[in-house]
């Protein structure tokens, strides 16, 4: 019995070493998934492929804080990641214009307009672009708000005017998400 009892644990222990090794890292570190839902009957499914853009048009309550509509991305990306969703099934894009628009700029030009504030959204946009996010910025925003190419990330690819990269996404096919 004691056998039994010995082999039995041992089993037990060894079962929860594989759950905690097949656990995944997700891909945005610092931010949560969404919270699982008791008896919830939509979930990630990882047969799917998920096209989204977001719009991201609205900007942080003061300019130390990161885009919360940037944060809503990379929780959808761990949340997807959570299930086992697959990176390559993950088609995903990020549109920054009107208040979002400065989250692209470098630190040191984001600290000229913002009094010596540093860039809070750049670790956020380079753990999401490694996680393979595309960035976009309306070159309207940019022309408007003054931005000087050289300063933007180079995480960003800078389009004509967010009024037609949203509507060509969509027509490629990319659901419109926005803040």
């Amino acid at each position: 019995m004691r056998k039994l009892l010995a082999c039995a644990i041992l089993m037990a222990g060894l079962v929860g070493i594989s759950a905690g090794a097949m656990a995944q890292e997700l891909p945005i570190p610092g931010v949560d998934p969404a919270k699982d839902q008791p008896g919830a009957h939509e979930y990630p499914d990882p047969n799917l492929t998920y096209k989204f853009v977001f719009d991201l048009a609205n900007g942080p309550d003061s300019p130390d804080k990161v885009n919360p509509g940037l944060r809503g991305v990379a929780q959808f990306i761990n949340t997807l990641a959570k299930y086992n969703v697959p990176a390559s099934h993950r088609q995903l894009v990020v549109v920054f214009h009107q208040k979002s628009t400065p989250a692209i700029l470098m630190s040191d030009e984001y600290k000229k307009r913002n009094n010596g504030v540093d860039n809070p959204n750049i670790a956020l946009i380079q753990a999401m672009k490694k996680a393979g996010v595309d960035f976009r910025v309306c070159g309207q925003a940019v022309l408007g708000m003054k931005i000087d190419h050289k300063t933007i990330l180079p995480e960003v690819q800078v389009d004509l005017w967010a009024g037609m990269t949203i509507p060509n996404m969509m027509m490629r096919g990319y659901q419109r998400l926005g803040d």
